[in-house]
């Protein structure tokens, strides 16, 4: 299973500084982390954005998303992350493999230089950078992120494996887009307006095991009112004779005895993932 996670430019609409901004967003990429998301996509919301828009978003995720090691070589110094260290551990699990062909952990590397014959050099979770040869077919630049097997350390055991690398990979798409993709799967926007989250139709969910999108809103903007949709169309979405919106399956509301006027997106994801993500 994949999991998309979808969130709009207008997500940091409300901080009242850069430091509160960028906390925000670090509860985003550990709400992210937490269940298993592989994709973080932002997409515009520009009448909703304030002071902060869809590039400082995309900037503190990704830089969120890259491993400690790799931090400083990959980013540098820049304005967007000024209160970086802000920014909650992710203590993102490496995947370790099972089996005589996926022996060791998977870790993230960065090509910091493309050599001849198919090898290159690469910045990974070892105290060196180390020169290793790509994969038949696979083509790497420098600044790429790729996914190293590492086998052993003492001595160095590792190669460069044509898959994802651990954690979620964070980009700028609209929405189109991303409820577009092959392994978009079931497209679930979350709306207060939306049906009711309940336990007979959490077990249809679960019977339904696969791909996954989740879309959600910003605070004091959601979905209906950056999608330009009537929330009375919302509300009788749940109905089949009733098209639930641009791209999506279902307008699903997660919190269904919600005590707070307001649900910030960090919160909505933390208590949508949950059950979503479960299992039979």
């Amino acid at each position: 299973m994949t999991l998309g996670v979808l969130v709009p430019s207008s997500l940091v609409r409300e901080a009242e500084d850069k430091r509160e901004a960028t906390r925000k967003l670090g509860y985003v990429a550990r709400a992210a982390t937490v269940f298993r998301a592989d994709r973080l996509v932002v997409f515009p919301d520009e009448d909703g954005e304030r002071r902060w828009g869809g590039g400082f978003v995309e900037v503190v995720l990704r830089y969120a998303a890259t491993p400690p090691y790799l931090r400083k070589e990959a980013w540098g110094r820049r304005d967007e992350l000024e209160y970086a260290g802000v920014l909650p551990p992710l203590r993102i699990s490496s995947r370790t493999g099972s089996g005589p062909d996926r022996p060791g952990s998977l870790q993230e590397g960065i090509v910091t230089e493309v050599g001849p014959d198919g090898r290159v050099r690469v910045n990974c979770a070892l105290q060196h950078p180390i020169s290793l040869l790509l994969p038949d077919g696979m083509e790497a630049s420098v600044g790429e992120r790729v996914a190293i097997r590492i086998s052993s350390r003492e001595p160095v055991r590792a190669r460069i494996v044509d898959e994802p690398p651990p954690g979620f990979a964070v980009r700028r798409a609209d929405l189109s887009e991303a409820l577009g993709r092959p392994d978009a799967g079931l497209r679930i926007a979350t709306s207060r307006h939306g049906t009711p989250l309940s336990v007979d139709r959490l077990a249809d969910m679960a019977g339904r095991a696969g791909d996954m999108t989740v879309a959600f809103g910003a605070p004091g903007r959601g979905l209906p009112a950056i999608l330009d949709v009537s929330v009375e169309d919302v509300a009788r979405a749940g109905d089949t004779d009733v098209e639930p919106g641009p791209g999506f399956d279902l307008w699903l509301n997660t919190i269904p005895r919600q005590g707070s006027e307001t649900v910030r997106t960090e919160e909505a994801m933390f208590a949508s993932l949950a059950p979503l993500t479960l299992t039979e």
